[in-house]
């Protein structure tokens, strides 16, 4: 979710879905523990974009905030981040202080860390949690595209992580909206290295499969239109 080149640390935001992450859950300050990256490939900001759309779902969550944090350091680059969850949010949210043009008033919730660095976010579930905007990452996403004018949307490029059918969607919205748009993509992994191919994925050029990608080291950023 984080990283301090200074001090060598990372923060790592994890759910608890199987044995493995439950034995990280046990882990006690002071343990050590074994880990192996990083990996694979990274999200990169085009020349031309002044205005990325962060769109996180669920354990989707934690790259956004990365990624928010890296982009905050280059000037004249203005991300807008919008997070969904079914379940409650890892953190507290609360009203945020940037006003966002052409999203609904009433939805005002976002992460403080954000807000905290001055980044512009938005939160979004159908649980009914107060301030949220009640649908989809994409729903609101596409709320905010509609509001911008031709200039301002040559501007945009989508960064997205998070389920499959979240990202399915998010691919159809950013070809819809004639974005560029890079997606990180979930997969089981068994080695992490390349040997196992167990987290192949399709990659398509033209509308054609002409190859099979792994998600550990060919991604597992991957633009949107190789993938879906």
């Amino acid at each position: 979710m984080r990283a301090n080149k200074q001090n060598g640390q990372i923060d790592i935001l994890y759910k608890v879905v199987g044995k493995g992450s439950a034995l990280l859950a046990t882990r006690k300050s002071g343990d050590i523990i074994q880990c192996l990256g990083p990996i694979g490939n990274q999200f990169t900001l085009s020349k031309n974009t002044t205005h990325p759309l962060l769109l996180g779902g669920g354990v989707g969550i934690p790259p956004m905030v990365f990624l928010a944090d890296e982009l905050r350091q280059q000037k004249n680059v203005h991300p807008f981040v919008i997070m969904g969850s079914e379940i409650p949010f890892p953190f507290t949210t609360q009203p945020s202080k940037i006003m966002v043009p052409k999203i609904p008033q009433e939805v005002i919730a976002a992460m403080p860390l954000l807000d905290d660095w001055g980044i512009a976010s938005r939160l979004t579930s159908q649980q009914g949690y107060q301030g949220c905007y009640q649908g989809y990452v994409h729903e609101l996403a596409e709320e905010w595209l509609q509001g911008l004018d031709n200039k301002s949307k040559q501007e945009v490029e989508i960064f997205s992580c998070g389920p499959i059918p979240m990202l399915q969607v998010v691919a159809a919205l950013a070809k819809k909206h004639s974005l560029p748009c890079q997606l990180s993509l979930e997969e089981h992994m068994a080695c992490a290295v390349g040997g196992c191919a167990g987290c192949v994925v399709p990659y398509k050029e033209n509308n054609k499969t002409i190859a099979m990608k792994r998600v550990c080291v060919d991604g597992p950023i991957f633009n949107a239109e190789n993938i879906y």
